[in-house]
């Protein structure tokens, strides 16, 4: 059964953050964890996975925009999921980006990020749809109106991050390959 995560908007009074000296929350509240919190966590249109639980009444989800962001927390770090689990068990700047104040607070088991990335992918196969590129592209276009961000114009280094390459497979490379070796010793040879 999906439920929506709205518990991160409303801060608690005691919590281990608000526990912390002055000068650490101050750091914490400077820190990339506190970036990632409001440039992208609180950007995560929950709705929009809603598709991939049941309708009928059950236990409720682990929060979707938790689920999202340890994957991208994971993926930028180039941990595994063992690591992640830490880093989300132990690492209080990491359960701020993620809005939790607490560290006992929003447990869940390791299972559960197997099962939520098993449930997009048979969505993506079932409708032909990838809800994590769609919650990107949702985030970067709230992102470009928050920030005033002009992209009528784009940098010629910028268009190289779709390169061609992405889209050949081994078998397409080696051809290219050899075709181009051929080439060059037809030309040599004339």
């Amino acid at each position: 059964m999906y439920k929506p995560n709205k518990k991160h908007l409303q801060p608690m009074l005691i919590s281990n953050v608000n526990d912390l000296p002055e000068k650490h929350r101050q750091r914490l509240e400077r820190s990339r964890a506190r970036a990632f919190y409001q440039e992208f966590f609180c950007r995560i249109k929950e709705e929009a996975f809603s598709v991939m639980y049941a309708d009928i009444p059950s236990r409720p989800n682990v929060a979707v925009n938790v689920l999202v962001g340890l994957e991208v927390l994971k993926a930028g770090f180039g941990w595994s999921d063992e690591e992640l689990y830490d880093h989300f068990t132990f690492d209080i700047q990491m359960r701020y980006a993620l809005g939790y104040q607490n560290l006992g607070e929003g447990d869940f088991d390791l299972r559960t990020l197997y099962n939520f990335r098993q449930r997009l992918s048979h969505y993506n196969l079932e409708h032909g749809v990838n809800l994590l590129e769609q919650a990107f592209e949702d985030i970067v276009d709230q992102q470009i109106v928050a920030f005033k961000v002009r992209t009528d114009k784009q940098r010629m280094d910028s268009t190289q991050i779709a390169s061609n390459i992405l889209d050949s497979s081994r078998l397409q490379l080696a051809v290219e390959a050899i075709q181009r070796v051929q080439r060059m010793l037809t030309e040599a040879c004339d």
